[in-house]
């Protein structure tokens, strides 16, 4: 139930944040505490060569990856980074998608989102080519040598790119939490029940 609360509580959080006219990111380096969960919009152009694959990224039962992009911001040397969306997986692990960045500047809008740096990894050294498990902002930027900002953008315009935006909702999964619970509930219950009633019938017995 506390899981389910911190989930609702996070989406009514996020709806409030997202009602606003959108936050415009400039190239000065921000607080991520001021704009996570914001609605906001950055405009500059993509550096494709350090477009990276987020592996094991399933979309309606199908695997793939999220292709994150950093874009310079206009204005500056800052760059942010970008989850432009999911693409499907090839047929074999060698054959990898090929997406690429837009050219010229373009305006993205999105969620701004701090990533997790709660993850389990295999390998704890620095990635090599375009395939990650997880994303860390340190290391992505010790990897690329770029001035990031401290947070990413969940892209949800569209830009014509064959990548799918359906971004999960922090409250998805509130009700199979509630069921869980309702499971422990009635066992709980029922272990109560039975347990007086064994008790009751031994007594019982026993005076008889």
């Amino acid at each position: 139930m506390r899981r389910a609360d911190e989930k609702q509580t996070l989406q009514t959080h996020q709806d409030q944040l997202a009602s606003p006219p959108p936050l415009s990111l400039s190239a000065s380096v921000v607080d991520p505490a001021d704009i996570a969960l914001h609605t906001v919009t950055a405009r500059g152009e993509y550096v494709d060569r350090y477009t990276i694959l987020l592996d094991n990224k399933v979309h309606r039962g199908r695997v793939g990856y999220y292709v994150i992009s950093p874009l310079r911001i206009s204005g500056g040397s800052v760059h942010v980074l970008v989850n432009r969306g999911w693409i499907a997986a090839g047929r074999t692990r060698d054959e990898l998608p090929v997406v690429a960045a837009p050219a010229g500047e373009r305006t993205i809008e999105g969620i701004a989102i701090v990533p997790s740096k709660r993850f389990y990894e295999l390998e704890p050294e620095a990635p090599e080519g375009r395939v990650w498990q997880n994303l860390a902002l340190e290391r992505y930027r010790a990897w690329s040598k770029l001035a990031l900002q401290p947070v990413v953008i969940q892209q949800t315009n569209d830009l014509d790119d064959g990548l799918v935006r359906e971004w999960d909702r922090p409250d998805m999964g509130v009700d199979r939490h509630r069921s869980y619970a309702l499971q422990w509930f009635s066992l709980a219950t029922l272990s109560v029940v039975l347990y007086v009633a064994l008790n009751f019938k031994r007594h019982a017995g026993g005076r008889g």
